[in-house]
């Protein structure tokens, strides 16, 4: 999920390359590491005062979550995502992401609906910071997969959205598509509460496909 950039502070010892990973995947979330971006690896082991053995550890993690492509004999780059990714990944969240609403329309307790009722009411009053407004947003789409609590498609989706923060055009910097977005946001919890899950599945899937589109504008 989205965090602030890292600081400049000792990394712990333990898992070090864990924390080397960490430390890479904020720098480029931050995009202070831009996609296609060559990842200098002795610089940053120098100054984050690191041998290169966690660095090479955390850079094949990156490598496969799809944060970082290696290029033979050139290094690891900051992986560019072209316009097929961008739709490829668009259409694998709609089906995943559709099917797990409408199921938890079905499934989900009374509490349960509430407190994505309660998500999405954060959601709307972040709508003028754009930074709280794509951290609710994130929480409302997470909250639903895990009332669903289908660990396969938490992964899958954890993945797809990770390397989607690479996407140089993000749908909802698009002037007016926040406000689009809530609205598409309200017809889905209308729909969560009403237990309608076939509605549940049409309007998330709409809901991918605007944002798509948004991309093209």
């Amino acid at each position: 999920m989205p965090a602030s950039a890292p600081d400049d502070s000792p990394l712990a010892p333990r898992a070090l390359y864990q924390e080397v990973a960490e430390r890479l995947r904020q720098l480029i979330f931050a995009r202070q590491l831009e996609p296609g971006s060559w990842i200098d690896e002795l610089k940053l082991c120098g100054d984050w005062g690191i041998s290169r053995t966690p660095m090479r550890e955390a850079i094949k993690v990156l490598a496969a979550e799809g944060l970082v492509t290696m290029k033979l004999r050139r290094g690891a780059y900051v992986t560019e995502m072209n316009r097929r990714d961008v739709i490829e990944a668009y259409e694998l969240l709609a089906l995943l992401e559709s099917d797990a609403t409408a199921r938890v329309a079905e499934r989900a307790s009374a509490a349960e609906l509430a407190e994505l009722e309660a998500l999405h009411r954060a959601l709307e009053a972040a709508e003028a910071d754009h930074e709280a407004f794509f951290d609710a947003n994130e929480r409302f789409h997470w909250r639903v997969l895990e009332i669903e609590n289908n660990r396969w498609r938490q992964q899958m989706v954890l993945e797809l959205r990770r390397v989607m923060k690479l996407n140089r055009h993000h749908s909802l910097f698009r002037r007016g598509r926040i406000q689009e977005s809530l609205q598409e946001h309200r017809a889905i919890v209308q729909a969560l509460l009403a237990r309608d899950a076939a509605g549940c599945r049409a309007l998330v899937a709409q809901h991918f496909a605007n944002s798509l589109a948004s991309t093209e504008a």
